[in-house]
């Protein structure tokens, strides 16, 4: 099958067509490069036959690109005009497809009428593309059979909290290549001890192997933006052994990072219910009380978590241990886009 990808001059007429007018002021930027396209593709190791899920498809860039490697995609869109103008985009450059019909599709009761699926399938009855309209941090299953890769240029102001919300949510995604905010990327793969490690690299540990694997300058973007972005390949892996739940190991991540400059036994103590209970779980968990959360890696905030709840449950038995306060909410908050940084999800652009 012959995919030809989206062109610089395309990509204008169809930012025009949708009433885009890309500015640096509101970020948006799109891919012109295919070479860009296919790098991404490439690195994510996409296979022929393999549900992708992409996250902020744009005019569609990066959904052509998945669909040349053989990928059937599941694009998530946010911006209604963007997912109406995706189906006709892809059917005119990968031949061979058809739109089906609302009576050929599956119910699906995670679908509001006005929300349902658009699919283009092949002559051999595949799905090769399925376009959910949805913000993605809402989108709790998807339809068709489940993803094993998510590929994307995720949202730059939420490109945190979407990875970690797909991580969480589907079970069946076994790798990831993501584009971000260079400064981001930084984040996702930093390793304990260094300057940039903190919520998003601890968090992201628990589900996956993260690495940087490419800088993706601006030129390659229109408008060209103020800031580059890196490429961000994740492979998933089976989270710490403890007896503590995925929250609460990400309430004590979050607590240890909220005063990231002091130690845990006080940074904690809000969370345990006092320095004393804190310095108690860290001691049990073999963590040095006088550390800070950038020196703890996500095994060690496992094991501290596991020792605050057992203390938790003893001290609600007549134990020493005090009622743990309310955590700070686990979700991380949103990256500060950077002025000129690329639109979210525009690789697709």
């Amino acid at each position: 099958m012959t995919v030809t990808l989206l062109g610089p001059a395309e990509i204008r007429e169809l930012a025009a067509a949708a009433g885009i007018r890309p500015t640096k002021t509101l970020g948006q930027n799109f891919v012109l490069d295919g070479g860009t396209v296919r790098k991404i593709v490439r690195q994510a190791d996409v296979v022929a036959g393999e549900r992708v899920v992409e996250v902020g498809p744009g005019l569609g860039s990066l959904t052509l690109g998945l669909l040349e490697a053989g990928a059937d995609v599941v694009a998530v869109e946010i911006d209604p005009v963007l997912a109406a103008l995706l189906p006709s985009t892809v059917a005119r450059h990968v031949p061979g497809l058809r739109r089906v019909g609302p009576d050929e599709l599956e119910p699906d009761e995670h679908a509001s009428d006005e929300r349902a699926p658009v699919v283009l399938r092949d002559e051999a009855g595949r799905d090769r593309l399925t376009v959910v309209t949805n913000d993605a941090l809402q989108v709790h299953a998807l339809p068709g059979p489940p993803p094993t890769a998510l590929v994307a240029n995720l949202p730059y102001n939420v490109s945190v909290p979407v990875l970690l919300t797909f991580l969480e949510r589907f079970d069946s995604l076994e790798r990831g290549l993501v584009m971000v905010q260079a400064e981001v990327a930084d984040r996702l793969v930093a390793p304990p001890g260094s300057r940039t490690y903190g919520v998003p690299s601890a968090k992201v540990a628990w589900f996956a192997a993260a690495r940087r694997t490419a800088t993706v300058g601006r030129s390659v973007f229109w408008p060209a933006p103020n800031v580059d972005s890196a490429l961000v390949r994740l492979d998933r892996r089976e989270p710490p052994t403890t007896s503590a739940t995925r929250e609460q190991v990400f309430a004590v991540v979050d607590a240890a990072f909220a005063q990231r400059r002091k130690m845990l036994r006080s940074a904690l103590a809000p969370w345990a219910g006092s320095t004393e209970a804190a310095l108690a779980a860290l001691t049990a968990a073999g963590v040095d009380p006088q550390s800070r959360g950038e020196q703890v890696d996500v095994v060690a905030f496992a094991r501290v978590a596991a020792a605050l709840a057992e203390a938790s449950v003893d001290g609600a038995h007549g134990g020493p241990a005090r009622e743990p306060t309310t955590p700070q909410p686990t979700t991380p908050q949103p990256t500060t886009l950077a002025p000129g940084a690329p639109r979210p999800g525009t690789v697709g652009p």
